[in-house]
């Protein structure tokens, strides 16, 4: 394993679209492995391929109810709202105001190719829509309102 660079806000790889995984090999085992030890060091609790520079639809998140991957996921529903701070690793020194479903269903597929559906609220969710804006090419400040720089507003 290894930590990876991640990339900032300015490099044209994060605002384009990242292509479906189509082999779940060791070569993928060992990106998200690799993800999860950047974003430990990173004390981050989502990554996307795409903030290493890989543009697979891959995303990991580590948040309290544990530490999830998603290759390819879908949202299935969506439901109700939240409004909160985000921040971005990609995104130094930054936090916006953002709008999110308070709760999601996603299906996706794990590391080794197997599908699966999973329900997830309140910060969980936020932070699977955050990572999934990701595989888009979508970052939070395109979404943000009050966006502060380093405690100032913007």
């Amino acid at each position: 394993m290894a930590i990876r660079n991640i990339v900032q806000v300015g490099d044209e790889v994060l605002r384009k679209k990242s292509a479906p995984v189509t082999a779940f090999d060791e070569k993928l085992h060992e990106l998200l492995d690799d993800m999860k030890e950047t974003l430990k060091a990173a004390n981050g609790a989502g990554l996307a391929a795409v903030q290493v520079g890989i543009l697979r639809r891959a995303f990991i998140v580590d948040v309290a109810e544990g530490y999830f991957e998603f290759i390819n996921p879908v949202f299935v529903k969506t439901k109700g709202r939240q409004v909160g701070e985000e921040g971005c690793l990609s995104v130094r020194g930054k936090y916006g105001t953002v709008e999110r479903p308070r709760v999601v269903e996603i299906k996706a597929f794990d590391r080794d190719g197997k599908e699966f559906k999973l329900k997830a609220y309140d910060f969980f969710a936020r932070a699977i829509c955050h990572e999934y804006d990701h595989l888009d090419g979508v970052l939070y400040i395109d979404k943000a309102t009050d966006l502060k720089i380093e405690g100032k507003s913007k």
